[in-house]
C-alpha cells in the first residue's frame, strides 16, 4: 500500500524501496520526508525524475485545513510545504502567500468600467412629462373638464382609469403625478406599485407608510396599482381603511371591466374613468413627436437621424386599433430595420448624424423608413379580444343581434372578428343552436337541424376549414322569419313558478301515471281521457288555480 503511494508520486522504485525500509516501511508520510530530506535521494529524484508538488501530498494526506477558491497561482514546491508542516518556515510561508495574491487577477478589472444602460422602448422613453403633453382622450383631459379642473384646484379624488392597452392609463397617472408636483402647494408623494409583480408584504408595507406619512406630516400619499383587477377581493379590501381616512389618493388602471374585477366597496370609493382607444390622427401626432425628438425620441433607437415616409406613419396609426403603445413599437422596429440597410462603412463617414451636401445644402440622412418596413414590422392587424373578458362577450353579443336584426353582412363580420382573434368555432355554434331556438323557433322549426347540424361540422372539420358552414349557418339564422314566443313562453312559466314559492300544486290526479294497483286505487290516472281515442273531449291540463293561463302566444296554435 504505501509503495504503491510512493510511486504514485513519482518517486523511483529503488528510492522508494530505501525510503520504506530506512522508515520501517509502515508511514508513507514519514518515507516521504525521508526521501526529501535526504541529500542523496533528493539529488536521484532531481535528475531521474520531476520534482513532486504539494497537490500530489495534499492528495494523499490533506495537508491544507481549507480548499482554495481563488484564482490559480503558482504552486510551491513540496520540500517547502513540508517543512511548514513541521513548524518551520512560517515567514517563508507568509511571504510567498501575500506574493500569490497580489498575482491574483482582480475581478473588478475584468467588469466593464462604463456599462451601458439597458435599452429603453421607444414607448417608454415617449410617455408624457405633464398632462400637456398627452395624446388623445380630450374627454378627460379637455380645456374645461372635470379631470384637469380638479389636477389644477390640487384636489384630486381616488380614480380607477379603465380602457384597453395603449390607451394611456399609466402615462395619465404619471403626467397627473408631474403636473401636481410642479405645482408649490402639492403635498403628495407618488407611491407605484403593480400588481403583477407586488404581493401582500408589499401592499401592507404601502399602506402603513401612507398612514405614517398623514399622521407624522399631514401629507398625503398618492398610491397608483397597475393592473389593479389582478389583485384578489383580499389584497383590494387592504386600501379601504387609508382610502377611508385620506392617508391615500388611490390611483388604479385597468383593462377589464372593474364592475366584474373589483369589489364593490372600492368602486365606491373611486371615480371610474372610461379612456377609449386613440383615434388615427392622434397615433400620427404620437409618432410624429417620436420622430422628430432628438434626445428621446426615435434617433435614440438606431443612432442616426432617419427620414420617415408619411406614408408610413399613416399606415402604422391606421392598423394599430388605437393602441399607442402598439404603434411606439411598430415604429421602432421599421427605424432598425431601415438602419440595417445602411451599410457600415457609411453609417460610419455620416457619424450616425446629418451630412451637409456641399452642393445644394440639404441634409443627407443615413436611413429611410418606408412603406414596407412598416407592414414588415406590424406583421398582421392588431386585434383587441379576450377569450374570457369583456370583450369576448360584446363580440357574441354584436353577432346575436345582427342576426336578429336580419343583417347578415354584419353577422358574418362579426363572425370573422371573433375567428381572426382565435375564438373557439364550437363555442359559436353552440350559441347559434341557442339563436335558433330563441330567435327563430317556431317560425322556422327546422333551424334548430341547421344549427345542430353546423356544430357537428365544426365538430368534425374544425378551423379553418368550418369557416364557411359556420358562415353558412349564421346566414340561414340571419335571413329566417324570426319568432320569440318560445322564448316568452318558457320566461313567463318560470317566473310563475318562481312567484309561486311554496304554492305550487300538485299534479292533478287525471294526470299522473299510475303503474301499481295501489296507486290506481288511490285514484292515480282516474277520470283521464286519451285523446286519440276521443279526439274532441275537453280535458283540463293544469292545475286548478291556472285554469285558462296561456303562455305561448302562437297563431296557429290550436286550443282544446
Amino acid at each position: 500500500m504505501e509503495m504503491q503511494q510512493l510511486l504514485s508520486m513519482g518517486f523511483p522504485n529503488e528510492l522508494a524501496t530505501q525510503a520504506l525500509a530506512a522508515t520501517g516501511g509502515k508511514s508513507t508520510l514519514k518515507a516521504a520526508e525521508w526521501i526529501l530530506n535526504h541529500n542523496s535521494s533528493a539529488a536521484t529524484c532531481t535528475s531521474s525524475t520531476p520534482k513532486p508538488s504539494q497537490p500530489k501530498l495534499d492528495h494523499f494526506f490533506h495537508f491544507q485545513s481549507k480548499p482554495s477558491t481563488n484564482f490559480p497561482s503558482p504552486i510551491p514546491t513540496a520540500p517547502r510545504l513540508i517543512q511548514n508542516r513541521r513548524g518551520g518556515g512560517g515567514e517563508a510561508e507568509e511571504e510567498e502567500r501575500q506574493q500569490q495574491q497580489s498575482k491574483r487577477p482582480k475581478l473588478e478589472v475584468l467588469l466593464p468600467t462604463n456599462p451601458q444602460p439597458p435599452h429603453e422602448p421607444l414607448s417608454e422613453r415617449m410617455r408624457p412629462s405633464t398632462i400637456d403633453d398627452v395624446v388623445g382622450q380630450n374627454h378627460l383631459l379637455g380645456a374645461n373638464s372635470f379631470l384637469r379642473s380638479l389636477i389644477e384646484c390640487n384636489r384630486l379624488p381616488s380614480i380607477v382609469f379603465w380602457g384597453p392597452p395603449g390607451t394611456g392609463k399609466t402615462s395619465i397617472a404619471k403626467a397627473i403625478v408631474n403636473s401636481t408636483s410642479a405645482s408649490s402647494s402639492s403635498s403628495y408623494r407618488f407611491v407605484s406599485l403593480s400588481a403583477v409583480t407586488c404581493g401582500v408584504k408589499g401592499i401592507r408595507d404601502a399602506v402603513e407608510d401612507a398612514r405614517r406619512l398623514r399622521l407624522s406630516k399631514n401629507k398625503r400619499t398618492m398610491l397608483f396599482v397597475d393592473e389593479v383587477h389582478r389583485f384578489n377581493k383580499s389584497q383590494q379590501d387592504s386600501f379601504l381603511p387609508v382610502i377611508e381616512d385620506g392617508s391615500i389618493v388611490f390611483m388604479g388602471a385597468t383593462t377589464e371591466n372593474p364592475s366584474f374585477h373589483l369589489i364593490t366597496p372600492l368602486l365606491s370609493r373611486c371615480r371610474v374613468l372610461t379612456l377609449n382607444p386613440l383615434k388615427p390622427h392622434d397615433v400620427s401626432l404620437l409618432l410624429w413627436r417620436a420622430v422628430n425628438h432628438l434626445e428621446k425620441g426615435l434617433p435614440r433607437s438606431v443612432g442616426m437621424r432617419l427620414d420617415v415616409k408619411e406614408e408610413a406613419i399613416e399606415f402604422i396609426s391606421v392598423n394599430c386599433d388605437g393602441d399607442g403603445r402598439v404603434a411606439l413599437n411598430a415604429l421602432e422596429i421599421s427605424a432598425i430595420t431601415a438602419a440595417a440597410r445602411v451599410p457600415a462603412s457609411e453609417s460610419k463617414a455620416n457619424g450616425g448624424d446629418l451630412v451637409q451636401n456641399e452642393e445644394d445644402g440639404i441634409d443627407i440622412v443615413a436611413a429611410i423608413v418606408t412603406l414596407d418596413d412598416a407592414k414588415e414590422a406590424l406583421q398582421c392587424k392588431h386585434l383587441a379580444y379576450d377569450k374570457a373578458g369583456e370583450e369576448h362577450y360584446n363580440l357574441i353579443s354584436a353577432l346575436h343581434k345582427s342576426m336578429r336584426g336580419n343583417d347578415a353582412d354584419a353577422a358574418i363580420y362579426w363572425l370573422a372578428r371573433m375567428l381572426e382573434a382565435g375564438e373557439k368555432p364550437l363555442y359559436i355554434a353552440r350559441r347559434l343552436i341557442r339563436f335558433a331556438s330563441e330567435d327563430v323557433g317556431l317560425a322556422d322549426p327546422s333551424a334548430l337541424n341547421q344549427a345542430v347540424a353546423c356544430y357537428q361540422a365544426s365538430h368534425f372539420l374544425g378551423m379553418p376549414e368550418c369557416n364557411v358552414i359556420l358562415a353558412q349557418c349564421v346566414a340561414y339564422l340571419a335571413l329566417a322569419p324570426k319568432s320569440v314566443s318560445l322564448y316568452r313562453a318558457v320566461e313567463a312559466a318560470q317566473k310563475l313558478v318562481k312567484e309561486s314559492v311554496g304554492q305550487n300544486e300538485g299534479v292533478p290526479f287525471h294526470l299522473r301515471n299510475a303503474p301499481t294497483k295501489l296507486m290506481k286505487e288511490l285514484g292515480y290516472g282516474k277520470d283521464y281521457i286519451y285523446p286519440p281515442d276521443s279526439p274532441i273531449s275537453i280535458q283540463s291540463y293544469l292545475p286548478p288555480s291556472l285554469q285558462g293561463c296561456k303562455f305561448l302566444d302562437w297563431p296557429n296554435r290550436t286550443d282544446g
